[in-house]
C-alpha cells in the first residue's frame, strides 16, 4: 500500500489506498465490486448486489440506538478515468499511484479517484468499525456514476427502510448540498467523404495540451480553456489564408463530463504553404495565450507529421470548422434565484474522426447541464442544431434530473446544528451544477430526506485531481457527529 494509508484516520485512509489498487474506471467497476462484497462478507454484513449491480450493506443498530431512524448512506464506485499523454497507465489494469504533495493526496499522472472513493471509504470504514455507535445502516453504492448514472437510474424500491440518506459526493468541507444541475448527452454524427492526398502536399500534427481541464459541471464557469474550441480557431484561422489546407483526422477531449485539456489534430497543406501555416499557428497562439492568462501551461505546437492516407472533402470540412465555432460551450446562463451558480451549461467534451465499415464521421459529443430540467432540454436542442445545419444526426439521450432543493429539510438543520456545534462556525447551504444522484435516487424512494457534504477535492476528472488530507480528518469527523445526531424515531 502506499503511505497514505498512514494518514489518519486510519481506516478510512486504509480502505481508500485500497482502493486505488483495483482499477474502477466507470462501466468497469466488476473487481472493485467484488472486493466490497468480498469484504462485506468476512465482517458478517449483510450484502447483496441489486439487478443492475450496485451494492447494498446493512448492519444493525449498536446497543442503545435501535430506537434511532434508519440511515441510509450512498457513494459511486467507479471513478473517471483521465490521464496525461505522457502518462504511461491503463485504467483497466494499472493502479492509481497516490502519492502526498504537501497538504495534499494527488496520483502521478492521472486522476486520483477521491471522487467518490473517499466517501466510499467513509463507509466501508464505518460499516467495518466496532466502536463507534450508530443507529441501523443501510450503504448504496452505485456503479457507473460518472460515465451515466446507470446505477442509479436503474435503481428499484424496495431495498431500503432509511428515511434519511447521506449522499457523500460533493467537494467542499463545510459546505451542505441539498440541490444539483440535470444533465443530457447531447451526440452527433457528420459523414464526410475520405479524398485521397493532394499532390506535392506536407502533413503537420498542431497539439493542444497543457490546460487545466477540470469537472465540466463545477469548473465550467471559471472560463478555462476548452482544448476542441481552441483547435478549431486556430484550424478555421488558417484555412481562411490557405484554402487547400485539409484536416486528415481529429482527436479532442476524452470524457463527457470533464472539460477536454488536449487535443490533436493532423493538418495537410500545400509545400508552398509550410512556412505560412508555421507562422499563422503561432501568431494565433501567442493571441489565445493572452487571452487565456489563466491557462499558464498551456501549449499549442506544430510539428511535421507522416503523410496520412486520406483527408476531409472541402464541403464537410466547413461545416464541421464553422459548427464547432458556433457550438456553444460554458455557461449559457447564470441562476437568477441563486447568487453565484451556473443555471444551464455545455461542454463540448469530444471531437473525433473514426472510420467505421468503410464510412468516414466526425463524432462530436458534449453534455448540457442545467437546474431546471425544461431548461436542460432546450439547450440541448439548441447544441443539436447546430450541428444538424450541416448534415449530422443528433441524438440527445442519457438524459438525468435535476435535484430540487428542500431548505425546510429535518436532515439538513439537525447537520448544521451538528457543524455549529462542532466548529463554531455556519455550514454553507448550496445547489450544485452539477449532477448528484440524489435526483434520481428520489424516484424510486420519494420519501428519503436528502443532504450531500464531503472533503475539498480540487481539480476532479483530470490528473491535477487531489483532496486535501485535513479536510478529510475533519470531513470523517463531522460524518460520525451526525451519524450519532440521527434522531428517534417518530
Amino acid at each position: 500500500m502506499s503511505n497514505i494509508a498512514e494518514l489518519n484516520p486510519k481506516p478510512l485512509w486504509q480502505h481508500f489506498a485500497k482502493l486505488c489498487e483495483i482499477p474502477r474506471p466507470s462501466k468497469h467497476e466488476d473487481r472493485v465490486v467484488e472486493h466490497i462484497v468480498e469484504f462485506t462478507k468476512n465482517r458478517g454484513l449483510e450484502v447483496q448486489l441489486d439487478e443492475i449491480g450496485n451494492v447494498i450493506i446493512k448492519k444493525p443498530a449498536t446497543p442503545g440506538m435501535e430506537n434511532r431512524q434508519t440511515l441510509a448512506l450512498q457513494s459511486h464506485v467507479d471513478m473517471v478515468p483521465q490521464k496525461n499523454a505522457d502518462t504511461d497507465h491503463d485504467f483497466l489494469t494499472d493502479p492509481i499511484k497516490p502519492y502526498i504533495n504537501g497538504e495534499w493526496v494527488t496520483a502521478e499522472g492521472t486522476t486520483l479517484g477521491a471522487d467518490n472513493g473517499i466517501g466510499v471509504a467513509a463507509i466501508l470504514a464505518l460499516m467495518e468499525s466496532t466502536d463507534i455507535p450508530h443507529p441501523a445502516l443501510e450503504a448504496l453504492l452505485t456503479i457507473d456514476e460518472e460515465a451515466g448514472m446507470t446505477g442509479a437510474k436503474n435503481l428499484k424500491p424496495g431495498y431500503f427502510e432509511a428515511d434519511l440518506l447521506l449522499n457523500l459526493d460533493t467537494e467542499d468541507e463545510g459546505e451542505l448540498y441539498i440541490g444539483c444541475a440535470g444533465g443530457v448527452d447531447v451526440n452527433a454524427a457528420l459523414p464526410y467523404t475520405a479524398e485521397p492526398l493532394m499532390a506535392d502536399a506536407q502533413a503537420f500534427k498542431l497539439t493542444v495540451r497543457g490546460l487545466r481541464g477540470g469537472h465540466s459541471g463545477l469548473d465550467i464557469d471559471k472560463g478555462r480553456g476548452n482544448a476542441n474550441k481552441i483547435a478549431n480557431r486556430v484550424i478555421d484561422t488558417a484555412q481562411r489564408s490557405i484554402p487547400q489546407l485539409r484536416i486528415a483526422s481529429l482527436d479532442g477531449g476524452s470524457l463527457r463530463n470533464a472539460i477536454p485539456r488536449e487535443s490533436f489534430s493532423t493538418l495537410v497543406v500545400p509545400n508552398n504553404a509550410q512556412k505560412q501555416l508555421q507562422e499563422i499557428v503561432e501568431q494565433e497562439s501567442a493571441q489565445i495565450a493572452r487571452e487565456f492568462d489563466n491557462e499558464a501551461a498551456l501549449e499549442i505546437c506544430l510539428e511535421a507529421a507522416e503523410a496520412p492516407s486520406s483527408v476531409m472533402d472541402e464541403l464537410s470540412q466547413l461545416k464541421l470548422i464553422r459548427a464547432i465555432r458556433a457550438c456553444p460551450n460554458g455557461v449559457e446562463r447564470m441562476s437568477t434565484a441563486l447568487d453565484g451558480i451556473a443555471d444551464t451549461s455545455n461542454n463540448l467534451a469530444r471531437v473525433v474522426t473514426v472510420e467505421e465499415n468503410g464510412q468516414h464521421q466526425v463524432k462530436m459529443q458534449c453534455l448540457v447541464r442545467s437546474l431546471s430540467d425544461s431548461a436542460r432540454d432546450h439547450h440541448g436542442l439548441d447544441v443539436a442544431a447546430i450541428f444538424e445545419l450541416t448534415g449530422a444526426k443528433t441524438k440527445l439521450g442519457n438524459a438525468y434530473p435535476g435535484w430540487t432543493p428542500n431548505p425546510a429539510s429535518p436532515l439538513l438543520a439537525m447537520m448544521r446544528e451538528v457543524y455549529k456545534e462542532m466548529t463554531g462556525e455556519h455550514a454553507e447551504v448550496k445547489v450544485i451544477h452539477a449532477g448528484l444522484e440524489c435526483g434520481l435516487l428520489a424516484k424510486p424512494y420519494p420519501n428519503w430526506d436528502m443532504v450531500s457534504f464531503g472533503p475539498t477535492i480540487r481539480r476532479a476528472h483530470s490528473p491535477e485531481e487531489r483532496v486535501h488530507i485535513q479536510s478529510v480528518a475533519n470531513f470523517w469527523d463531522y460524518f460520525i457527529k451526525v451519524v450519532q445526531a440521527i434522531p428517534a424515531r417518530s
